[in-house]
């Protein structure tokens, strides 16, 4: 087995080389990636979980960056969790997030993680959740998740942040186009960036006549629409004070440990989904399954009797 105690003493006294280290193991998802997993989870659970999407040249990444710079004049430590578009020739992240947040990746106090989407619909890799849990056991105050743009399914975020910002432009199109991405579902609050370019002001309006037509009571959240210049640092302390509210509120409510059970729940659910998909299709029943192929096509065999078929062969050898 790779991971040893060696190995977990300086992660969780946050040696930058044994965090990286452990995330790599985490991304191969084999037996020894679930022992880490194990092992660090009882160090899991303290830091904050911050969840940035939005449609791309929206500025998440300099959004991140400036937002991370204010959290270390706080003196507080930044895990940054950069999700990138899978590469089509090599299977890796881009990098491009990476590159652009250059100017804070020397900074002791902040990690800087790219990750692929390795085919994940909604824009966030599921095992960036687990990249989060390392650097969560390593000490970090803040773990910042950014996405690739926002989608039908970019609800992978919301399931993996404790707050959710979603980043627009003016020029992110109608509000009604932005209600059918789902990104009222999805955003504790909106960053309205690029705020000094024509149609801010329209664009404000019209997300916040969208909000109002949302069910709420006066115990429910309603999101704010924050207006940012994030490539001249204006509107970021604002973003932060957005996110402490939202914080409170949660803690208030008692909607925190309530999320994270939720998600928790959810995160359970595939791992276990993972892991009988992986024991179901043995070699024996994929080969099973391509055998049975010519029956469904000339119509001898509806593909729910294969189906039916399959499952009761695994359950005979349960």
């Amino acid at each position: 087995m790779i991971f040893d105690n060696t190995l977990f003493d300086k992660l969780i006294n946050n040696d930058r080389r044994s965090v990286a280290r452990s995330i790599s193991i985490v991304e191969k998802n084999n037996q020894d990636s679930a022992e880490l997993l194990k092992q660090i989870f009882p160090n899991v659970g303290n830091a904050y979980r911050i969840g940035i999407t939005g449609p791309p040249g929206a500025g998440k990444s300099t959004i991140t960056n400036q937002l991370t710079k204010f959290f270390r004049d706080m003196n507080k430590t930044v895990g940054i969790i950069a999700v990138d578009p899978t590469s089509p020739f090599t299977g890796g992240a881009l990098l491009g997030d990476r590159v652009r947040m250059s100017d804070i990746g020397q900074d002791k106090g902040v990690f800087i993680r790219s990750m692929a989407t390795r085919g994940s619909l909604g824009g966030l890799s599921k095992k960036a959740i687990d990249a989060a849990d390392v650097l969560d056991a390593a000490g970090y105050d803040f773990i910042m998740l950014e996405t690739v743009g926002v989608g039908q399914s970019e609800l992978d975020i919301a399931q993996a942040a404790d707050t959710t910002i979603v980043v627009l432009v003016p020029e992110s199109g109608d509000a009604v186009q932005a209600m059918k991405a789902g990104l009222m579902e999805i955003a504790d609050f909106f960053v309205l960036n690029k705020s000094d370019r024509p149609g801010s002001q329209q664009a404000a309006a019209a997300l916040k006549t969208i909000l109002s037509m949302r069910d709420h009571d006066e115990n429910s959240w309603m999101p704010n629409i924050i207006k940012s210049v994030a490539s001249e640092n204006k509107g970021i302390p604002e973003i932060n004070d957005e996110i402490n509210r939202h914080y409170e509120y949660l803690k208030k409510s008692n909607k925190f440990i309530i999320n994270r059970e939720k998600r928790m729940k959810v995160r359970i659910k595939e791992i276990v989904e993972e892991k009988l998909s992986k024991e179901l299709w043995s070699e024996g029943r994929e080969n099973s399954l391509n055998l049975s192929l010519e029956k469904v096509i000339t119509g001898n065999y509806s593909p729910y009797h294969i189906a039916e078929e399959i499952l009761e062969n695994f359950k005979n050898q349960l």
